[in-house]
């Protein structure tokens, strides 16, 4: 038996296998942190000599060995939005539970940014993308399936690269329904930007309701607009403003940063949300319900999307390559039933034949 490495020195793999009296190949198996650890006593009395050893594996030394860096690219628009910061730290989750380490880069939502992040993550040898930036006319997921490199979309999908998404559909309409079966007719729907394919779904989703319930909206009633506050904002002072005219009572917001827009829009005309106007966001994120007005809010399963990504890279080939998870309604304080006070209004959501 060789003996262990003197103290003061780095111990070694070789150090672990003669001091516990197997082969190197054996302490190589018994220390592997990539599959389930084996139970054997052999293999624990491995482990217990390395630990007593202070031996420390050098996962990047061997993962090189095998032509990998068990490390996964994330690119996100911008990690100041909730959802995007959220979305990573489910990803450094699932990522980790699997063996692998995540970093990310940002875009800014920018088609020339985003290519430039990408290839600098690929520069430090990433064993895959997980992209939370997807257009449906980005030519990034085309040129990675081109290449063969391994890839999943997050949150938003072009439809053909391996794709974890919400089912943004289900998830619009279960906000839309949900204010229909309040008692409202005259709803408002503000989405996101119309190159993600979760505006697009989210709004399909708000359309089926609508159409179910016989109801047709004006369509300045039905607005496209960026996912961040402002955008809100601005779309709540078109809908809710003096020159508006007639005004929604109901308004289903495509995300919570889009709610608090509208919010705050709201607060500027003197409207009351969950009095005056009923309101719904998207993805409910942790301050939905701290506000004083308590949001409504469709809930979607970041932890399971996250996990489902990192499967899709590391066990590459299993159908669907789209796979969706199912989003709730939490419904709460901001969606009322239509206030009752002054005399009837005009409805603008006219029934259909």
């Amino acid at each position: 038996m060789e003996p262990a490495a003197a103290p003061g020195t780095s111990v070694t793999l070789r150090d672990v296998a003669a001091a516990s009296g197997v082969s190197i190949s054996t302490a190589s198996r018994a220390l592997d942190e990539r599959g389930t650890a084996s139970r054997s006593a052999a293999a624990a009395h491995v482990r217990k000599v390395a630990e007593e050893l202070g031996y420390r594996r050098n996962s990047f030394a061997s993962s090189l060995r095998r032509g990998e860096t068990r490390t996964l690219g994330v690119l996100v628009p911008r990690l100041s939005d909730t959802v995007m910061a959220l979305m990573f730290e489910e990803l450094e989750r699932a990522a980790s539970d699997r063996g692998y380490f995540a970093m990310v880069a940002t875009s800014g939502d920018d088609p020339e940014d985003e290519r430039r992040a990408a290839e600098t993550l690929l520069d430090r040898n990433v064993d895959g993308l997980i992209l939370a930036t997807a257009r449906l006319d980005d030519e990034l997921p085309r040129q990675l399936r081109q290449r063969g490199i391994a890839h999943a979309l997050v949150l938003r999908t072009d439809g053909v690269s391996p794709s974890a998404v919400g089912d943004d559909e289900v998830g619009g309409y279960l906000a839309v329904r949900h204010l229909i079966d309040l008692g409202h007719r005259d709803i408002a729907v503000i989405t996101g930007p119309s190159f993600t394919s979760s505006a697009i779904a989210r709004l399909a989703g708000a359309r089926r309701a609508l159409d179910e319930a016989r109801i047709t909206p004006p369509e300045e009633w039905l607005l496209a607009a960026g996912y961040g506050i402002e955008n809100g904002f601005n779309a709540g002072e078109a809908l809710l403003g003096d020159k508006a005219g007639t005004r929604p009572t109901a308004i289903f917001a495509a995300n919570d940063n889009i709610a608090l827009g509208i919010i705050a829009a709201a607060h500027r005309f003197h409207i009351t949300v969950g009095e005056d106007l009923a309101l719904v966001g998207y993805n409910d994120t942790p301050l939905s319900a701290r506000l004083s007005t308590p949001l409504s809010s469709v809930r979607v399963p970041l932890d399971q999307i996250a996990g489902t990504a990192i499967d899709l890279i590391v066990n590459p080939g299993k159908e669907p390559r789209i796979r969706k998870s199912m989003p709730t309604l939490i419904p709460r304080e901001s969606s009322g039933s239509p206030r009752q006070s002054g005399p009837p209004r005009q409805s603008a959501g006219q029934g259909r034949a």
